[in-house]
C-alpha cells in the first residue's frame, strides 16, 4: 500500500512539471562533441555545448586519453588520501597551478563537488558567506552545506554587498569570518561579475574570496587564463575554481590557490577526502588540452570571432543581442513552452540549441542558451541564426520582441530559521525590504548582458581571421555516429 501511495504521489509530480512545461527528458546524441552531431539520428549543428574551444574531440586529448587508460587504468581506484593520487594527477596539478600563476593546485571530481568543497573549508559555524543571487547551483549548495549564515547580494550589485557585509558581520562576538563567493562569467547570459570591485571590499573588510572560473577558463581574458586574469587579479583573491570539462574537453575540476588553502583542502575538504579521484585517462586528457590552449591561443581568438558572427547574424535576424565577443549568448523568450517548441522547430532545421527553464534561470524568463564553439564556422553562425529566426516566426514569435535577460526577480519574504539553514537577507528600508531566498524554483544561473571585454576592431584582417581554416581538425561537416 505504502508502494501504491508512493508511485501515485511520484506521478503527480510529474503530472505537475508537464502541466507547468518543465518536463524534461534525455536526448541521445551520437558522436563526439565537435560542431555537428547526431541528435536522436538527426544531423544538427550543435549550439549548446561547453565544449567551447572544441578540445573534447582533438586528436592529441583523446590519444592521450587512450594512452592513460592503457597506463594507469581506467579508474584511479579510491580516494586521493587512501592509494588515489597518482603521477598523472599531480603533473596535471602542477601544470594548473603554473596556468593560473598560484602556488598550488588540487584535483576533485568535478565542479560541483569543487564549489562544495572550497567553500565548505573557509566557511563554517559562525561565519558568513556572501553569494551572488545568481550564483551557479554547486556554489549555492556549497553555502548552504558549510552551516555558515548565507546572505544573498543582488546580482552583480557591489553596494549591495557592501551594504550587506556591514549588516551581517559574523558572529555575535564579532570574531566570524567572511567570505564572498560569486562565478566569474555567469553561465546562463555571460555577463562577467564586477571583480575589481569585489577584490577591493574583501580587502577593505578582510573577507577572503572565492572565484568560480568554470565558464572563463579557456574563453577569456589573455591566453584564456580567465577574467581574473583580464583584470590582473590572478593572485588577489583566495581561491580560483576551474573545471575541465568545458574549455578542457574532458572531466573533473580544482582549485588553485596558495599552498597553505591547499593543505587546508586537503585535510578538511569533505568532497575531496570522501571521493575517488578523478579517473587517469580524464586527468591525462585534460592535461593535452590545456598544452593545446597554451600552444595555441588562436583558439580563443576563433572563438571570440566566432561569437562576434553569431551576435550580429542574430540581430540582423531581429533579436535583441549585443555586440561582443561573449561565447554565451541568450535568447528569452519567457514562456516555458514556447521555449521549448523553439528548441524543437530548430532542431527539425538542423540546429540543436537547447531550452532552460526554470529552477536554472528565473521565472519568465525561458531560453535558449546559445553557446559557440571554436570549432563551428562563420557560416554556422549565420545559418544558426537565420534557422532560430524561422523557428521564432513559426510559432508566432517576433525576434525582435525577445525580452533582455534577467528582468527583476520576484523575491518572497519567508520566515526566520534556525542558525543550521540559510538566514534570508533582508535589504535596507530603501529600497523595500525583501528575503534573500526565492520562491521554490530557485534560479541557479543566469546574468545581465553586459560583457566586459572589450570589443574587438573591425578590420579586414579580423574579417580574414574567422574564414581562416582550423588546425585541419574538423573531419567532416557532419559527426558520424558512435
Amino acid at each position: 500500500m505504502h508502494g501504491e501511495t508512493g508511485l501515485s504521489e511520484i506521478e503527480q509530480r510529474l503530472e505537475e512539471l508537464e502541466r507547468l512545461g518543465r518536463s524534461r527528458r534525455l536526448r541521445l546524441v551520437s558522436g563526439p562533441q565537435g560542431p555537428t552531431v547526431l541528435l536522436d539520428g538527426q544531423p544538427v549543428l550543435l549550439l549548446c555545448s561547453n565544449n567551447y574551444l572544441g578540445l573534447a574531440d582533438h586528436p592529441r586529448v583523446r590519444e592521450a586519453a587512450a594512452e592513460a587508460a592503457m597506463r594507469w587504468g581506467v579508474g584511479a581506484g579510491a580516494s586521493r588520501l587512501i592509494s588515489g593520487t597518482m603521477t598523472v594527477h599531480r603533473r596535471l596539478e602542477e601544470r594548473l597551478a603554473a596556468f593560473a600563476h598560484r602556488q598550488s593546485s588540487l584535483l576533485f571530481g568535478s565542479g560541483y563537488l569543487a564549489n562544495i568543497g572550497v567553500i565548505g573549508a573557509l566557511a563554517g559555524r559562525g561565519d558568513t558567506v556572501f553569494s551572488d543571487e545568481l550564483n551557479h547551483a554547486s556554489i549555492v549548495d556549497g553555502c548552504r552545506l558549510s552551516r555558515a549564515e548565507v546572505v544573498v547580494y543582488r546580482h552583480c550589485d557591489v553596494e549591495h554587498l557592501l551594504w550587506s557585509m556591514r549588516r551581517h558581520g559574523g558572529r555575535r562576538d564579532a570574531h566570524g569570518g567572511r567570505v564572498i563567493a560569486t562565478d566569474s562569467v555567469f553561465s546562463m547570459d555571460g555577463d562577467v561579475a564586477p571583480l575589481e570591485e569585489i577584490v577591493e571590499l574583501a580587502q577593505a573588510s578582510g573577507a577572503r574570496v572565492v572565484v568560480d572560473e568554470a565558464h572563463a577558463i579557456g574563453t577569456f581574458g589573455p591566453g584564456g587564463r580567465g577574467a581574473l586574469a583580464q583584470v590582473g587579479l590572478e593572485g588577489e583573491v583566495d581561491a580560483i575554481v576551474g573545471t575541465l570539462g568545458k574549455s578542457l574537453g574532458s572531466y573533473g575540476a580544482y582549485v588553485c590557490a596558495d599552498e597553505e588553502l591547499i593543505r587546508l583542502l586537503i585535510n578538511t575538504s569533505r568532497s575531496f577526502i570522501f571521493s575517488t579521484a578523478p579517473p587517469p585517462p580524464a586527468v591525462a586528457g585534460a592535461l593535452a588540452a590545456l598544452g593545446l590552449l597554451e600552444e595555441r591561443p588562436h583558439r580563443v581568438e576563433r572563438l571570440c570571432a566566432n561569437a562576434r558572427v553569431l551576435r550580429r547574424a542574430l540581430a540582423s535576424e531581429g533579436f535583441p543581442v549585443a555586440e561582443g565577443d561573449m561565447h554565451i549568448v541568450p535568447l528569452v523568450v519567457g514562456d516555458e513552452r514556447d521555449a521549448v517548441g523553439m528548441c524543437q522547430e530548430a532542431i527539425e532545421r538542423g540546429v540543436f540549441a537547447q531550452a532552460i527553464r526554470p529552477p536554472t534561470v528565473p521565472a519568465g524568463t525561458s531560453r535558449l542558451r546559445l553557446a559557440a564553439m571554436a570549432s563551428h564556422t562563420a557560416s554556422d553562425m549565420r545559418m544558426a541564426a537565420s534557422v532560430l529566426a524561422a523557428a521564432a516566426r513559426k510559432l508566432g514569435l517576433e525576434p525582435s520582441q525577445f525580452a533582455s535577460p534577467l528582468p527583476e526577480p520576484e523575491l518572497v519574504q519567508e520566515p526566520a530559521e534556525d542558525d543550521d539553514v540559510e538566514r534570508g537577507l533582508e535589504r535596507e528600508p530603501e529600497p523595500t525590504t525583501q528575503s534573500s531566498r526565492r520562491a521554490a524554483a530557485v534560479p541557479f544561473d543566469a546574468e545581465q548582458p553586459r560583457p566586459r571585454r572589450p570589443p574587438a576592431p573591425a578590420s579586414a584582417d579580423a574579417a580574414l581571421a574567422v574564414n581562416a581554416p582550423f588546425d585541419g581538425e574538423r573531419e567532416t561537416s557532419i559527426a558520424h555516429a558512435a
